[in-house]
């Protein structure tokens, strides 16, 4: 079994965290980079991230995630954004795309309007967003468990009250918050998952 398998067999969702082990801005974009290279739908990469290092910065975010305490113990608590409008910026990015000689400028043309068609509908702009941004959170879980670090996903907070006290605009849904840091005594093992058979249907559905 390859070392990727067993860091996904043996993550956990962590709830302690050492608040004596800090890790660096470098760090923290290393970690960020690797949840960039999550999919997307048309590659317009819709997960943006905000890391919320200092002391006092983490207290007011506790304050609208009802007081939960590793919000503030973690080395960085990331708010994991979706952008409503991602797709406004997939001209700019298929032209990567097309410099690099991946796609042809037709190819991009077309998925630029296939995009802008679908995402003119505001429900499916924010699934998309909350998806891909969902995504893009698994990647750096992962990728922070590879380093030797834990993290806590958490939707248990006001997303109002995060946009208001991190000044963050409408274009953006809050997905959740992803406290990451080193360990601390006292996290719960890892869970029992429900086994392939419970979950698990073969070329038509049914009521699992």
């Amino acid at each position: 079994m390859s070392s990727t398998l067993d860091l996904i067999r043996k993550r956990i969702s962590a709830n302690k965290f050492d608040r004596n082990r800090p890790l660096s801005q470098a760090e923290i974009r290393e970690l960020v980079e690797f949840a960039t290279q999550a999919p997307s739908s048309f590659n317009i990469q819709h997960a943006r991230f905000v890391a919320v290092t200092r002391a006092a910065d983490k207290e007011r975010l506790k304050a609208v995630a009802y007081g939960q305490q590793k919000v503030a113990d973690a080395a960085v608590t990331f708010v994991v954004l979706g952008d409503l409008r991602g797709h406004e910026k997939l001209p700019g990015i298929l032209a990567r795309s097309v410099q690099a000689g991946i796609l042809d400028a037709k190819t991009a043309d077309s998925w630029v309007g296939m995009a802008n068609g679908m995402y003119a509908n505001a429900e499916l702009a924010r699934d998309e967003a909350i998806r891909s941004a969902s995504l893009a959170a698994m990647t750096l879980m992962v990728a922070a468990e590879a380093k030797g670090l834990v993290s806590g996903p958490m939707i248990g907070f006001d997303p109002e009250g995060v946009k208001r006290e991190l000044g963050i605009s409408d274009r953006y849904v809050p997905v959740m918050l992803l406290p990451v840091g080193h360990p601390a005594p006292g996290n719960w093992p890892r869970k029992p998952r429900l086994p392939v058979d419970e979950v698990l249907a073969f070329d038509r559905g049914r009521e699992f």
